[in-house]
């Protein structure tokens, strides 16, 4: 382990309500005879001056104690000692200071042995920046990691020796490409080269823990360096490698003068995160993630490069990348819609009034904008269709683009028609003279209905 010098200093905090609950409930702890600090990215973001999202505390208290001490908790991990509090409408996750032993399943430790001592309770922990204690009542950091330092150097080092660190939790190494990316920090060459050493090893963590990582790279600040990282120490080739593959994936230049589509999808991401103001769902980074994934298995060379059909192929890699992640069938529906759509908006100037109509009531049509217009930032810069699509969102009313309908089933079987897959081809065939002007009332429904499909 880097030797490290002790170090404690003075730091003012957010002063918030939130700050405060937070504060009360290390001072209950303390009052209860309890060693008790905040602890991990809220100590990192206080320093960094980032308005910490949450405040987790950790205190020689036990479980039992911690229980015994708060009339609300629930004993999320227990076993692990963390426990949450319950504090008004803000929850705080509260754990037992450890020292841990070995991890035969590359995430939980085998036994937790508690501790009351809060310097052995950091060294576990994953990366320096990661490890400060803050002390809420002397407004002190307190430094045994050497996290300060890294803030200084922008760098991420894990605390001791990168290999135990990564084999107690292999998605440790994810992590270190999360936070690199985010703050645009180096990784140092430590960490680097065991990441690299220790990447296949990644396949060994759960789908769903996979899937928040990925979900979280892509859709925070330098998303598209975050992908690359992945790419060069050689994650992404065992937790996506259709993404992978598209890397060195040429494209004609006319239309994309960044370069490759791996290239293209990291900008993608980047104009995205802009677009949004970083709030970019899960399903729309996803779908940015994806968009072009089936521009590899279609690629030809003829009169120039071309990826015929990649968005239909596309769409079936993703429902298949979706599943293995496990999303569910939901945020799936939408991610591959995403993709399978993705195209249509180089046709909206030749759409007829009815198609456009309805593909501007498509579910999540935001979404699909939003995709849209990054997809043109990142190459050719061309945002005609964007334009377009805007204006007729303005002009046109709701009622317009998605209209009530005029007649339903039972409509329908009064009128003498027998239920079956007629009933879909003659309500799709309404519709779109409803959103064509053609049909406005339920006499005109009827008459339009018996001529087109006579009984």
């Amino acid at each position: 382990m880097k030797k490290t010098m002790d170090t404690a200093f003075k730091l003012k905090p957010f002063s918030s309500e939130f700050f405060n609950t937070a504060k009360s409930i290390v001072e209950r702890l303390r009052a209860s005879g309890h060693k008790a600090f905040f602890v991990g990215g809220c100590v990192r973001d206080t320093v960094m001056k980032i308005p910490p999202q949450e405040y987790d505390i950790t205190t020689s208290a036990s479980p039992e104690k911690i229980m015994a001490i708060f009339s609300n908790t629930v004993p999320v991990g227990a076993s692990f000692g963390v426990t949450l509090v319950l504090e008004g409408k803000h929850k705080f996750e509260v754990a037992t200071f450890r020292k841990d032993e070995s991890y035969s399943d590359g995430r939980h430790p085998d036994r937790v042995i508690y501790s009351i001592d809060e310097r052995e309770d950091v060294t576990r922990r994953d990366f320096t920046i990661n490890g400060m204690l803050y002390d809420p009542t002397t407004e002190e950091v307190i430094d045994y990691v050497g996290g300060m330092e890294d803030l200084k150097r922008q760098v991420i080092r894990t605390i001791g020796n990168p290999y135990d660190r990564f084999n107690e939790d292999k998605l440790r190494m994810m992590r270190a490409v999360r936070f690199g990316a985010r703050f645009s920090y180096e990784l140092e060459k430590d960490t680097l080269l065991a990441i690299k050493r220790l990447a296949p090893l990644i396949s060994q963590v759960s789908p769903e823990r996979i899937r928040d990582e990925v979900v979280k790279i892509t859709s925070q600040k330098n998303p598209g360096l975050g992908l690359r990282l992945l790419r060069e120490i050689g994650l992404l080739f065992h937790i996506l490698p259709e993404v992978d593959e598209m890397y060195e994936v040429p494209q004609p230049p006319e239309f994309h003068p960044e370069g490759d589509v791996f290239t293209h999808t990291c900008l993608v991401l980047d104009r995205l995160f802009e677009i949004t103001n970083g709030d970019t769902s899960p399903e729309l980074a996803m779908g940015a993630l994806l968009h072009d994934v089936g521009k590899p298995p279609t690629l030809t060379v003829s009169d120039r490069i071309r990826f015929n059909g990649h968005d239909r192929v596309g769409a079936e890699m993703a429902k298949k990348i979706c599943k293995k992640l496990r999303f569910s069938n939901k945020q799936t529906e939408t991610i591959t819609s995403l993709v399978m759509e993705h195209l249509r908006f180089k046709d909206v100037f030749h759409m007829r009034e009815s198609t456009l109509k309805r593909f501007l009531a498509m579910p999540d049509f935001e979404d699909h904008l939003k995709l849209h217009l990054a997809d043109c930032l990142a190459s050719h810069g061309s945002t005609e269709a964007y334009d377009f699509v805007k204006k007729k969102l303005e002009e046109f009313e709701q009622e317009e683009i998605k209209p009530t309908p005029i007649l339903n089933g039972y409509d329908l079987i009064e009128m003498g028609y027998t239920p079956g897959p007629i009933f879909s081809k003659i309500l799709d065939s309404l519709e779109e003279a409803q959103l064509e002007g053609i049909v406005k009332d339920k006499e005109e429904a009827k008459r339009f209905v018996l001529e087109r499909f006579p009984i």
